[in-house]
């Protein structure tokens, strides 16, 4: 692995596991990150194999610390009770372990929506901002990561607080999805977003809302519509947040 480096990020998603070495001084790619195809049947055997074929192909030194961004709520030494995006035969298994267990060494896994959002306070849109800090990913569905004071709080599941008036679970009726799939226009999205941005502001007096994911590309199209009182402010990582977040994740927790 190359000199720059402090740590390994891995990002699992549904149709894709991402990997790079990573520079934390600076919060970028040490290399160009290798995308390998999530297996078809994502079971833990063949998703933990493609971590340990990326961890080879960087040649990851053994003390160097490794972090799995990974898409379901993690609570260190308890089983998965939940999975949307994999193989349900992830369901009753130790995430950590399995990780740990493929790869001969141990690895640190964190929600993806967690390690978004720590990348982003860490070296991102919330840089040096102290208080709360709400970090979403607007997507397929709508994750959320609460940071204060640069602390995560974990596995929170913000993008399905029920809305008022019967509009109900807040993902199904304002994620970007949604936004597609019923052809709105960004005014009328970012009508939706104002109920949903000022519902969690009225909850959590937030001092400032990140918003990321795939569309906010486009935030100078959106976010100026969404009225609100709180700072809200375009994502900057991208789609690197989640390798950066995991491997910053990881050096937090093996430190100790």
């Amino acid at each position: 692995m190359i000199a720059t480096a402090q740590a390994f990020g891995v990002d699992i998603g549904g149709s894709g596991i991402k990997a790079a070495p990573v520079d934390l001084e600076h919060g970028e790619f040490a290399e160009p990150r290798l995308k390998i195809l999530t297996p078809k049947v994502s079971t833990p055997q063949s998703v933990a194999a493609i971590v340990k074929q990326q961890l080879e192909h960087f040649e990851v030194g053994e003390d160097t610390p490794v972090g799995v961004a990974f898409p379901a709520p993690i609570k260190p030494g308890q089983k998965l009770d939940f999975m949307a995006n994999l193989d349900q035969s992830w369901i009753g298994v130790d995430v950590t372990e399995v990780f740990s267990e493929a790869c001969g060494r141990p690895v640190t896994v964190v929600n993806d929506a967690d390690a978004a959002g720590l990348a982003e306070q860490r070296f991102g849109a919330a840089k040096g901002q102290d208080g709360l800090v709400i970090a979403t990913t607007l997507g397929t569905g709508i994750g959320t990561a609460l940071i204060y004071n640069g602390v995560l709080i974990p596995n929170t599941e913000l993008g399905h607080i029920e809305l008022p008036k019967g509009k109900g679970d807040a993902e199904k009726w304002a994620a970007s999805s949604v936004k597609d799939n019923e052809g709105l226009s960004y005014k009328q999205w970012a009508k939706r977003l104002t109920k949903y941005y000022g519902l969690l502001e009225k909850y959590f007096n937030p001092d400032l809302f990140v918003v990321g994911g795939g569309v906010s590309r486009a935030s100078d199209k959106f976010l100026p519509l969404i009225d609100i009182n709180a700072e809200i402010v375009p994502a900057k990582l991208r789609n690197e947040a989640g390798i950066i977040g995991a491997a910053y994740y990881a050096t937090t927790k093996q430190l100790h």
